[in-house]
């Protein structure tokens, strides 16, 4: 005690070692749980892969240095098992895959082309049904017409002895025909053989010429005879007649020609094409009137 009086830094000196002593002995224990608390935590965390260790173990984790014995760092286990931990947290989750740029770019002009190949090919459809839309729409437009003209095709030709009249000319007359379906098919038919590529009038012009034949008593009392009188129309003779179809022109004409349209005179009986004529002797011998086309007509 003496000495503790006499030198009071001693005793200062003693206490300080005392109350480290101290604090060294109540650290100690915590050191132990923590790290023993840390390992059960990273265990759990791993899903029951590992099992705890008992607390007699706790010590082993002691590390030994040249200073002496050192307790492991508890933040930094904590810290490495957590990043042990991060494959097992991860792998129910769903990870992204990266792809090359040029591979992207590759499927988005694919995906592209695509769409513009089926909008391409909706359009042509629409095009192909629009079009066979109008085709059908023209038929029927084509068919209305000729039902409508052959509605108002006359039935009955009246005559003069000059002259074939109108119907509302039928009082004049001084002599009638009926028109039969083969002799307007028959009338139809020779005005196209005749007068296929010619211009309209000249298609009159020729039903006018077989009509006017019809009325004369120098000719055969029927369509289809003075049609058939011997070497009087080419295409009976080479068999055309029978092979062309009447197109709408050729309805047409024979239908104002039977109601009183004139695109010749009463008078004109016979036509021939210069060009394409074997024959002349209706050049040479008859009237001439009129040229149409490509056909002359005579009286």
């Amino acid at each position: 005690m003496l000495i503790f009086r006499q030198n009071r830094w001693v005793a200062l000196l003693v206490g300080v070692i005392l109350v480290c002593f101290s604090s060294i002995i109540l650290f100690q224990p915590r050191v132990r749980g923590g790290e023993y608390g840390d390992r059960v935590t990273m265990n759990r965390l791993q899903g029951g892969r590992a099992e705890a260790k008992p607390v007699s173990a706790a010590p082993a984790a002691m590390k030994e240095s040249p200073g002496g014995i050192r307790a492991s760092q508890p933040g930094r286990d904590r810290q490495l098992s957590e990043l042990s931990l991060l494959p097992a947290q991860t792998s129910g989750t769903r990870i992204w895959e990266t792809r090359p740029a040029a591979e992207v770019l590759d499927q988005w002009k694919s995906d592209r082309d695509k769409k513009e190949q089926a909008a391409q090919a909706a359009i042509a459809q629409a095009q192909r049904q629009a079009k066979v839309k109008a085709q059908a729409a023209a038929r029927q437009a084509a068919q209305k017409s000729k039902t409508a003209v052959q509605a108002n095709t006359p039935t009955i030709l009246y005559f003069t002895r000059t002259e074939l009249l109108t119907p509302d000319q039928k009082d004049r007359a001084t002599e009638s025909y009926s028109v039969s379906r083969e002799d307007l098919l028959l009338l139809q038919r020779i005005v196209m053989a005749e007068a296929e590529g010619e211009p309209y009038i000249g298609k009159v012009a020729v039903a006018n010429v077989v009509l006017n034949r019809l009325r004369s008593a120098n000719f055969p009392d029927t369509i289809r005879d003075v049609i058939y009188q011997k070497s009087q129309f080419s295409p009976v003779q080479n068999g055309r007649l029978q092979r062309v179809k009447p197109n709408a022109d050729s309805i047409r004409a024979v239908n104002e020609a039977l109601s009183g349209v004139k695109a010749v005179t009463d008078d004109t009986y016979y036509f021939l094409s210069l060009r394409l004529a074997q024959d002349l002797t209706v050049h040479h011998t008859r009237k001439f009137a009129v040229t149409i086309g490509n056909h002359s007509f005579y009286r």
